[in-house]
Order: C-alpha cells, then sequence, then structure tokens
C-alpha cells in the first residue's frame, strides 16, 4: 500500500515537471496565435479608417461579405478556387509523394540519396520558388516555353500565368513541387515502421508489388493519410505566398488566381490601384477562413478517425 502510494505521488510530480516543461510554449503560443486570433475576431466587428477600427457594427462585415456586390462575388470565388487548388495539390503532391515513397523504400541502391533529394524543395524559401517559377514560364524569356519548342510542343505554349485556365494549376503545380518532400517523409517513415515479416510472408505466398502497395501498404497507411492530407488542406486555405510571388494579390488573371490569403491582403491593406484598406473587413475574411479550416479538419480527423 505504501508503495502504491509513493508510486501515485511521484506520477503526480512528474505531471507537475511536464507542465513546467510545457509551459514556456504554451505562453509564445498564446501570446503570438491564441491572443492575435481572438483579437482578430473581435475586430471583424468593427469597422473604421486605420489599423485599429473603432466603429462597431456588429455582423455588418460579414453581410457585407456574403451580400453586397463586389464582395459576395470576391469571396465565393476565393473559396472555389481554393477548393480547386486543394483538390490539385492533393492530387499532384500526395499522389506523387506516395509513389516516391515506395519506391525509396524498396532495396535499391542510392535510395538514401533521394530521400534527402525529395526534402530539398520543401527547405527553400516560398517566396524565392516562386519568383523562380514566374521567370521560367515568362512568356518573353521563359526557359519552360524554350523546352517545349525544342521537343517539338510549341503549338501548345501559352501564356502559362496569363492565362485564366492554366494559371491557377500552374500554382498548384508549383505548391506540389515545393511541399513534396513533406509526404514523402511521412510516408517513408510509415512504411518503413511496417513490420518486415508482414512484407517478406506476402512476397512468399506471390503477391505482386501492386497488391502489396493495395492489400497491405495501403490500409496501414491510412492515419498517415489522413496527418497528410489534413497538413495540406490546412497549406492550401492559408496560402499565400506563392500566389503572392507568381501572380501578385490582384488575383490575376481575371481573378483566376485570387484565393483567400490575397483577398485578405488585398482588402486588409489595399493595393497600388487601390489604397483603402478596411481592417475589420480584413479581419471577417481572416475568421470565415479559420472556420472554414477548422470545418474541414475536423471532417477529416472524423474520416480518418472512422476508417482507423
Amino acid at each position: 500500500m505504501n508503495l502504491s502510494k509513493i508510486e501515485k505521488n511521484s506520477f503526480k510530480k512528474f505531471r507537475w515537471y511536464i507542465l513546467w516543461f510545457l509551459l514556456p510554449a504554451l505562453i509564445i503560443y498564446t501570446v503570438f496565435m491564441i491572443l492575435p486570433l481572438f483579437n482578430s475576431m473581435r475586430m471583424s466587428f468593427y469597422t473604421g479608417p486605420g489599423i485599429v477600427p473603432k466603429e462597431f457594427i456588429g455582423f455588418g462585415n460579414y453581410i457585407k461579405l456574403f451580400t453586397q456586390f463586389p464582395f459576395n462575388i470576391r469571396l465565393s470565388n476565393a473559396l472555389l478556387n481554393n477548393i480547386k487548388l486543394f483538390i490539385m495539390v492533393m492530387f499532384f503532391q500526395n499522389l506523387i509523394g506516395f509513389f516516391f515513397a515506395i519506391l525509396i523504400t524498396r532495396k535499391i541502391k542510392g535510395t538514401k540519396f533521394f530521400r534527402t533529394l525529395f526534402f530539398i524543395p520543401t527547405a527553400l524559401s516560398v517566396i524565392v520558388v516562386g519568383f523562380i517559377f514566374s521567370l521560367i514560364l515568362n512568356p518573353v524569356w521563359g526557359i519552360f516555353d524554350r523546352l517545349l519548342e525544342f521537343i517539338g510542343f510549341g503549338a501548345y505554349i501559352t501564356p502559362w500565368l496569363g492565362n485564366p485556365k492554366t494559371a491557377l494549376v500552374a500554382i498548384a503545380l508549383v505548391v506540389a513541387w515545393h511541399n513534396i518532400g513533406i509526404p514523402v517523409v511521412f510516408f517513408t517513415a510509415a512504411i518503413d515502421g511496417i513490420s518486415e515479416d508482414v512484407l517478406e510472408a506476402a512476397r512468399i505466398d506471390g503477391v505482386s508489388l501492386s497488391g502489396e502497395v493495395r492489400h497491405i501498404i495501403f490500409p496501414l497507411l491510412k492515419p498517415t493519410i489522413g496527418i497528410v492530407s489534413i497538413l495540406t488542406f490546412v497549406g492550401n486555405f492559408s496560402e499565400f505566398e506563392i500566389v503572392y510571388s507568381m501572380t501578385g494579390i490582384s488575383g490575376s488573371p481575371e481573378f483566376a488566381t485570387d484565393i483567400f490569403g490575397s483577398l485578405f491582403y488585398r482588402t486588409t491593406f489595399g493595393t497600388t490601384m487601390n489604397v483603402v484598406s478596411d481592417v475589420g473587413l480584413g479581419a471577417a475574411i481572416a475568421t470565415i477562413m479559420f472556420m472554414i479550416i477548422l470545418i474541414g479538419v475536423l471532417f477529416f480527423l472524423r474520416i480518418f478517425k472512422r476508417e482507423v
């Protein structure tokens, strides 16, 4: 009995030590994340000039965003573009990342080199990546069009970032290239964590690589797929830097690349063509972004928790 009491007291002391070690991170997270988030929500109920709007209007900003032209058109367009961007990035980034993870977890010479190689783009600055690809896709001196001409596909050349049909696709491909290291790392770690005995038994029974992936690897990777999907969803609905560095904040061309991030920036801080800014309206857009991300994350958690 005495030993049991000693163990309980030791566990309670250990819990307090954990809290003390977590306290600095909790303070920093609260000061720089939680408080600004609630302050942004509070500001969404105000309007007026300057950095700190002072006129309380209740849900006026939200009513304006959902019902008044052109705010409602811009908001629905940004939501649609964010959904398109998310679907394309999910396909290009995570599906290809899963394929690469399968390849580099095979016992093939040089796989350690490729594990490092696939993560290099993720370590690069987002702004730098966006600017470099805007030069590569430039219709005047861009190397991509010259390459298409060289291999005989010159008829397909188009102003990739100036065509409303291709601009968002080009941005999605750049986002996928830049972040492909994340799903590769997650999927590789998950595949490495699968018992080799299970895989070896399947191979002895004559299971092909496609059957191994379909019946063993994919089912066991569902929790990891859920994590990667959530990270992709959050990243794409809070995306800004790539769009800013490739097409600017005006949503060019014809608002085809306008997403929540650029709409928020343009509304809050104005542009060179429109110096009028509305911090309260921008805060309302940020709050809507947060609610969409929260609902999306909860949805993915529910779906993949049920699958697991």
